[in-house]
This record gives C-alpha cells, structure tokens and sequence, in this order.
C-alpha cells in the first residue's frame, strides 16, 4: 500500500461511503437495512412508505449463455413487492443512463409468470447515487432528479411502474447550517462523512448515529480495515485516473486545436479568420483530446483490473471497453 493511502486513512475517522466497502457497509447487510429504508423513503417518496425490504443476489443472467449479465450493487425488494435497484457510480460513464434502462430489464422479466398472466407489474425504483454531474445537466442547481415514463403531449405521467431517480452530488453543496430536510441531511452526510471527525450537531438524530458507528473505522478488524484500504485505493486510483485523462485530453485538444485553429484562420482572413479559427479548433481540440485522453486511461485502468483478475463484465462497466477490446487486451 502507498503511503498517500496509509496517510490518509490513520488521519480520517470514518469511512468514505463512494468507496464499494464503504456504500456496503452502509447499507448492503441486513442488520443495517434500516439505514437504507430510511433513505429510500426520503429520497423516492412512495405512495406508501417502505416498512421492510429484503436483499435480493446481485448478480443476475440473462436468458441465455450470450446475453451480457448485470451485477447490481444493492437489489431489494420490499413487503409488496415492488424492486429497488441502487447503483453507487463513481466517474462518469458514456453510456451509464442506458446501463440503467438495461438494468431494470431484469426485474420486469423475472416477474413474469407461466400461465395465464394478466402483465401486472410491480413498481421498479433504479437510485442512482452519482460522484459526477450528467452533461445534459444544469450543473449548478439540480441534485436530485426524477424520471418516468411520461407522454411528450400531454405531459402526464404514461405509466408509473418504472422510476430512475439520480442524485447528482457534486450539485449538492449545502452547508450545516442550510439543511432543512431529512435528504438534505443524508446528503450532506454521504458527501462528507470521510471529512467529519465527529457528529455535525444537525445529525444528532438516532439513524445517522447509527452511520458514525458503522463508518467508524477504529471499530472493525485488521481484516476489515485491509479491506477498506483496498476499496479506497481503488477508488482513488479510478477517480486519479479519470481526471487524469480529463486534464491531459484538454491539454491535448488545445494543443491541437490551436494548430487546427491557425490553419483554418489563415485559410479565412489574417486577422479575424485566426481569431474565429483558433476559437472553433480549440474547441475540437479539446473534444478530440478529451476523447482520446479517456480511451488511452480507459485502457491503462482495464489492464490494471485484467493484473487483478477481475471479471470482463466488471471491467467493461468500469472502463466503457467492449467485452471484445478486454479480451485482445488479455492476450496483449
């Protein structure tokens, strides 16, 4: 282990919650349940409140050997019935709003029954709980957002089985003394518990005592402590990487945009034509280095994962890497 990662956790006193051992401790066991179902209430507002919710395996195949499988974080289901998918996602991915839509396929097809079946289904909640900011999103104002299946038309809600809810926490910037609800709370309290070092006096309630207990890292065993310095480094590393590539691909695309720039500039006047040119290259530039920045870091991260062992499927999800480019990197 690296010094930076030993540093900081002998100097932090709680766990960080975007960590996989971290968001599990949290709220993936059964005698933290309460945790969850304290959130979810806050955050989805059902026509009724959850009572009670019971894990469900994670992993889950499709109907043949060729279909990709999913392997959620947390899956439950509650006393009616009705499915939580709740997906913790570091850094940003492509495509990670269609990895939800395929996502909630699978508790749609697993209620279905052999008979006579009239197609009722039960509700489906997909909580996606993101380190980063949607790039269709406003990225000042919107922390929670809800979506359904609605008619463009009329603007009513078509049909109301089917919910993703996303929180945005980088928009969430809310000081102590600015919270007023209960999410508030739960917000401010996942965003920052890594940096407290004791209860904030607006989480002197019993559920978030529970949360320092539980994310008090001076608790838990040797083993659990590898394991959480494990997760952490992980996720350093995955966030490190990503803005790595974020930074290096401007770089890059200023670089090249200029070059374009100028070109173009000359081609269309000496004075305004490098000025216009310069401005519209940049910002190809930028794109093009950004994208190129993330693939080449993309690659870096799935061949450390592949010296790892870890699983194709998970790598793919992690990297946005076919299952194909894994492979050719396997024989590498």
């Amino acid at each position: 282990m690296q010094e930076i990662e030993k540093n900081i956790v002998e100097k932090e006193k709680f766990i960080n919650p975007f960590t996989d051992f971290g968001f599990k401790k949290l709220f993936g066991s059964e005698p933290n349940k309460d945790l969850l179902i304290d959130f979810l209430n806050e955050l989805l507002k059902t026509k009724q409140k959850i009572k009670d919710l019971t894990y469900k395996k994670t992993e889950h195949l499709g109907s043949s050997d060729a279909d990709r499988k999913a392997i959620f974080d947390l899956y439950c289901e509650n006393e009616r019935g009705e499915k939580f998918i709740v997906e913790l996602q570091k850094v940003k991915q492509k495509f990670f709003k269609d990895r939800t839509l395929f996502y909630a396929t699978f508790p749609i097809q697993e209620q279905a029954q052999k008979g006579n079946w009239n197609y009722e289904l039960k509700a489906i909640y997909c909580v996606g709980i993101l380190d980063f900011v949607f790039d269709d999103e406003d990225k000042d104002k919107l922390v929670v957002d809800e979506i359904a299946l609605m008619s463009k038309i009329t603007g009513k809600v078509f049909n109301d089985k089917l919910s993703f809810v996303y929180i945005q926490m980088p928009n969430f910037n809310k000081k102590e003394k600015e919270l007023k609800t209960r999410l508030d709370k739960w917000c401010y309290l996942l965003k920052n518990l890594h940096k407290f070092d004791k209860i904030p006096s607006k989480l002197q309630e019993k559920i978030f005592k529970k949360v320092f207990k539980i994310a008090e890292i001076a608790n838990y065993t040797q083993e659990e402590r590898q394991k959480y310095i494990d997760s952490l480094k992980y996720y350093l590393d995955l966030k490190n990487s990503f803005d790595t590539a974020k930074l290096e691909g401007k770089m890059e695309g200023i670089a090249e945009g200029r070059a374009e720039g100028r070109a173009e500039g000359r081609a269309e006047g000496f004075a305004e034509g490098i000025e216009k040119g310069i401005e519209k290259g940049i910002e190809k530039g930028i794109e093009k280095g950004v994208e190129k920045g993330k693939k080449n870091r993309e690659i870096e991260i799935a061949m450390e994962l592949i010296r790892n062992n870890v699983d194709n499927n998970i790598i793919a999800i992690s990297t946005n890497l076919s299952i194909e480019e894994i492979n050719k990197l396997r024989h590498v």
